[in-house]
């Protein structure tokens, strides 16, 4: 990849570590729920935006929008509401490392779904071995007998695998326009989460300034400019370089949990994140062609 296409990937990962930091904020005063509201509702707004900047056109059929609203539901509305759930009992980094998974459910979901990419021995190998670390970073939840923290990580790798099915569904829309795709699916999601937002935990009352700034930095920031990069550059550098993300993400979320939020993440936490991106790497390929190039001859 070009260093601007580099610099892009790097960039797109520090700002969704960032968004695990943002949760821990927003959920000091208001509920999960309206986390994720925020989040969608903002986004959709910021994405309608860039595409009435850009003069991009809108998609007019009825079943189209139905099915991305609903796909947003499933990609955006749900997972962005697991996390920071979850993330009242484990800290930003944590359930940044977790999202590293991703890429491991993902190859797991496409092994079996319809017209989707079967995994390799190697891929299984890196799907083993992140499982492996997943099972690391559970251990001080299992000696203590920590049973939030092992429902909140449940809740985080359910939120990756809302994640690997809306990629695998995502496949069969290649031909809508990518800014109309986030504007729709978004604003999909806020039609469904806002509601049942102000149904299960009433109206918002958010009385910081610091939640007012990540309410609108996770929607804008977040969100509605990342997704702008995304759908722009993934078909330019491709789903594996692109994946690269996931290991800048929990780096960027554990040194901002730690030195801003004051939160602690235990050496064996950090053994279980090496373990993951490890695995990475296996399901990339990137240690099958490091072990060729080391071949001699």
């Amino acid at each position: 990849m070009s260093l601007r296409d580099w610099f892009l990937i790097v960039l797109l990962g520090a700002i969704w570590g960032c968004s695990f930091v943002f949760n821990a904020i927003l959920i000091r005063e208001i509920g999960p729920l309206w986390v994720t509201s925020l989040r969608v509702g903002i986004g959709a707004i910021g994405c309608w935006v860039f595409l009435m900047a850009l003069r991009k056109p809108v998609p007019r059929d009825p079943k189209l929008w139905l099915q991305l609203g609903a796909l947003g539901v499933i990609a955006y509305a749900i997972p962005f509401a697991l996390f920071p759930l979850a993330q009242a009992h484990l800290a930003s980094g944590i359930a940044a490392i977790i999202n590293a998974l991703t890429p491991m459910v993902t190859a797991i979901v496409s092994h079996f779904w319809i017209g989707g990419e079967k995994a390799t021995r190697t891929k299984f190998t890196g799907v083993f071995i992140g499982f492996v670390g997943a099972a690391i970073l559970v251990s001080p939840a299992l000696s203590s007998g920590g049973s939030s923290q092992l429902w909140a990580i449940a809740a985080c790798l359910g939120a990756t695998l809302c994640y690997a099915l809306s990629l695998n569904i995502t496949r069969s829309y290649k031909h809508v326009e990518p800014t109309a795709f986030a504007s729709i699916a978004l604003t999909g999601a806020a039609l469904v989460a806002i509601p049942i937002a102000f149904f299960a935990e009433g109206v918002p009352v958010m009385t910081r300034p610091e939640t007012w700034g990540a309410a609108l930095a996770i929607g804008l920031l977040s969100t509605a400019f990342t997704f702008q990069i995304m759908y722009r550059i993934l078909p330019r550098v491709g789903p594996t370089n692109f994946a690269t993300t996931t290991f800048i993400a929990p780096i960027s979320a554990l040194l901002i949990g730690v030195t801003a939020l004051g939160e602690t993440v235990l050496p064996i936490q950090v053994l279980g994140m090496l373990v993951i991106f490890f695995g990475l790497l296996f399901i990339d390929g990137r240690v099958r062609r490091m072990w060729r190039v080391g071949q001699p001859g």
